[in-house]
């Protein structure tokens, strides 16, 4: 489980990273309509940004109540809610089309894994999607597939996590919902998921048996078929 949990906590702060990017090379795009395409074109995912901000002074990005929903196979429903995204960047390393984040504050409102009536789990079948877990391998390929520059690591990643939700379409009774209730954890130097090894412990402690049965391998008759 916890393995499981590092790989799609991993992905998930490099989905991050990866909005951060496409704000920074859309800083001549004016209607945030534009900006929310554009996410739509590069993760396949509906969004919604209430605010968003690049300083033109300070190498600073900051996405607010930003929302991203699942394709029609799971019904359009919501995937995350994200009160916040803060993201300090390195301005030398961005001319050399390398991704170095300073400071990166991630606070993680939802995260809803969704199971559609196919019996499908939307954290699997979006991994197509989503950035892959091995930066230097071919996940680092996927990475700069959808953004164009390398990703070297973050220095402080500091996290903070509400609730997960487990939806069920084909039958609701088998809704449930954890509150994780992490707040402010702060993490260093992460450039892979095995930096995030402590972050998953503490996940897993926090929602006891929710992950055991949702995160299986597909093909283990869990969620994830």
């Amino acid at each position: 489980m916890v393995k499981w949990l590092l790989k799609w906590l991993f992905r998930l702060f490099l989905l991050a990273v990866v909005l951060t990017v496409i704000l920074l090379l859309s800083l001549n795009l004016i209607l945030r309509v534009a900006v929310e395409h554009r996410i739509r074109a590069q993760t396949g995912m509906d969004a919604e940004i209430g605010k968003f901000s690049v300083s033109l002074v300070e190498p600073t990005v900051e996405i607010q109540n930003l929302r991203l929903y699942n394709p029609p196979n799971f019904g359009g429903t919501p995937f995350l809610n994200v009160p916040e995204i803060h993201v300090e960047y390195d301005r030398a390393a961005l001319a050399r089309h390398e991704v170095h984040i300073s400071l990166m504050r991630f606070n993680l409102g939802e995260l809803d894994i969704v199971k559609n009536e196919a019996g499908q789990t939307n954290i699997f079948a979006l991994g197509v999607t989503l950035p892959t877990r091995a930066v230097k391998g071919r996940g680092g390929a996927r990475f700069k597939q959808q953004t164009g520059y390398d990703f070297q690591s973050i220095d402080v990643l500091n996290v903070s996590i509400g609730t997960v939700k487990f939806i069920d379409l084909k039958d609701q009774r088998h809704n449930r919902e954890q509150t994780i209730g992490i707040q402010n954890l702060v993490l260093k130097n992460v450039k892979s998921e095995t930096d995030l090894a402590g972050l998953a412990v503490l996940v897993a402690l926090r929602g006891g048996d929710f992950f055991g049965s949702l995160l299986a391998p597909p093909g283990t008759g869990a969620a994830g078929n």
